[in-house]
């Protein structure tokens, strides 16, 4: 006759393993960004993207980009980068190729391995032996800077008549 082992005093925790968060909560907590930190998008080598990007204040292209109006205060495209359409910005710096309308409110930077293809607007320019513009090449005034950046007037709404009262 076999006796059942003996109890231990402190009972065997169940193997619950990481459970999924609920719909709505925060897998884990969201860290808090300091307002100095500039938002950034870092299209990766190899990642393609189409569309619109809002809120991002650095662009950084490892892969492509293709897009009709992007707005950021700067871009990067890197050696492996390809950006095609327009883009306005405060600064930027090519060192991949950018195909379409560039428009740097302040400065452009081509270095030796980046070219430049379409249309290209900023106040400083800086081209790197070996770099390459093919285009169209216009360089901006203070006050042509300063205008892309301000909002344009808003077109009031047509006034409509009041209804005659009877």
């Amino acid at each position: 006759m076999s006796l059942a082992p003996k109890p231990t005093a402190t009972p065997a925790a169940p193997n619950v393993g990481i459970r999924p968060a609920p719909v709505g909560v925060p897998a884990r907590p969201t860290a808090r960004i300091d307002p100095g930190e500039r938002r950034t998008l870092v299209v990766g080598r190899g990642i393609s993207l189409q569309g619109t990007v809002a809120d991002a204040e650095r662009l950084v292209v490892e892969g492509t980009v293709e897009s009709q109006m992007i707005q950021a205060s700067e871009l990067f495209v890197a050696q492996s980068g390809i950006f095609k359409g327009e883009m306005q910005v405060e600064d930027a710096e090519i060192a991949g190729l950018f195909d379409g309308t560039i428009t740097a409110r302040n400065s452009l930077v081509i270095r030796a391995s980046g070219k430049v293809n379409g249309i290209a607007r900023c106040r400083k320019l800086s081209v790197e032996e070996g770099g390459q513009v093919s285009g169209r090449m216009e360089m901006l005034t203070e006050a042509q800077a300063s205008a892309t950046t301000a909002p344009r007037p808003a077109t009031p709404a047509p006034v409509m008549p009041a209804p005659a009262d009877a």
